[in-house]
């Protein structure tokens, strides 16, 4: 029931105001005390899964998008980050939100919520699984293709409320994080409520295996190799791949070009709500 009510709503355009989005194998923690930010989001999931887990008693709330590349670690990372929140707290309970896969030919998202599932259910505490909308329950079919209802959501941390959204700004320094995904990275924490700063690194790569032969490629070629589901993807999925590679290409050893001091790129909201660097000095 819960999936249909979410599955029937329209996605909602999240401005950058009060929003702090999480891309691909991050995830942030905050509460409803954060003066900063408001909203967690994040899509552009076809396989991948996003996972919302609160804690009704701290409201302390989690946002991560989950690709399957280490599920049970991930899970036992998100379940300590809202622990360390809430650990205070007497009362209350964690609840859990799983939304995003579809039925893709490989069944990638099966498997994902299949893990999931398992590793929520290997944790010590009770969590209570409130939202379930993934794989069969956000699928729909056109023409034989298969393809996901949802690719995205957003938490709104004062209310709790869920809903399908998208994001026009997913900044600061998509490309760089992006790049740290696509370099094989493992789940990150990008964000400290207690300072309400967005810490970007600092990452480590060595160049990218073959980025001129990628580069080099048509669009239906990157679609078909490096995507997990190539009929299912948003439009923007090449450039923002070819954008990526780019900027490995540009950066083959970021400690030299992006972080010579060894310190991250910390990020705080400014008056209007939006990130805005902070100088490494400060702090």
């Amino acid at each position: 029931e819960k999936a249909k009510l979410l599955r029937s709503q329209p996605a909602q355009i999240v401005e950058p105001k009060g929003l702090l989005y999480v891309q691909q194998r991050e995830f942030a923690v905050t509460t409803p005390k954060d003066g900063s930010v408001s909203i967690l989001g994040s899509d552009d999931a076809t396989t991948c899964h996003i996972v919302v887990l609160r804690h009704t008693g701290s409201g302390a709330t989690c946002l991560t998008h989950c690709d399957g590349s280490d599920t049970e670690a991930e899970v036992s990372l998100i379940m300590s980050s809202v622990r360390s929140f809430s650990s205070s707290t007497g009362c209350g309970r964690l609840e859990v939100h799983l939304v995003g896969g579809f039925n893709d030919d490989r069944q990638l998202s099966q498997k994902l919520t299949n893990q999931l599932l398992r590793a929520f259910d290997l944790q010590p505490e009770d969590v209570h699984l409130v939202t379930f909308c993934v794989t069969e329950l956000n699928d729909r079919e056109e023409q034989d293709i298969h393809f996901p209802i949802i690719y995205g959501i957003a938490v709104n941390v004062k209310t709790a409320e869920i809903f399908p959204a998208t994001f026009p700004e997913k900044g600061p320094d998509e490309d760089l994080r992006s790049a740290h995904v696509l370099t094989g990275a493992p789940l990150t924490n990008i964000y400290d409520a207690k300072t309400e700063q967005l810490q970007i690194g600092p990452y480590f790569w060595g160049p990218f295996p073959h980025v001129d032969f990628w580069l080099e490629q048509d669009d239906a070629q990157i679609l078909q190799n490096l995507s997990t589901s190539p009929l299912a993807e948003p439009p923007h999925f090449v450039s923002h791949i070819r954008s990526t590679l780019t900027f490995l290409k540009e950066h083959p050893f970021p400690s030299r070009s992006l972080f010579p001091d060894r310190k991250p790129r910390i990020y705080k909201k400014n008056e209007e709500g939006l990130w805005e660097q902070v100088c490494s000095d400060k702090i």
